[in-house]
């Protein structure tokens, strides 16, 4: 089973992760990404759907024209896990 989060672990590794923030509705990551127009925001898309394969964790995540809303949490844990925190940083990675 994955492990959720403790309050400590959050505090601990939300500073390492500029631009998320921690959506507590949803128990999870939150990222909102802007380009220049469609093409670019669905490459990005592409490119995360790849990661998010690779690693069998996938965002929820919805994309209208230019932008690209992503929220990251862990059902199996109920909640953030360490599996969002590193999707996180791959994703940003990204650019």
């Amino acid at each position: 089973m994955i492990a959720r989060l403790s309050e400590e672990e959050r505090q601990a590794l939300l500073p390492q992760l500029q631009g998320w923030s921690l959506d507590e509705g949803r128990d999870g990551l939150r990222r909102s990404f802007s380009f220049a127009d469609f093409v670019q925001a669905f490459g990005f898309m592409t490119r995360v759907a790849l990661l998010a394969e690779k690693a069998d964790h996938h965002p929820e995540w919805s994309n209208v024209y230019n932008r690209v809303e992503i929220l990251l949490t862990t059902h199996d844990a109920g909640g953030l896990s360490m599996r969002d925190i590193a999707m996180a940083k791959a994703i940003s990675a990204l650019g």
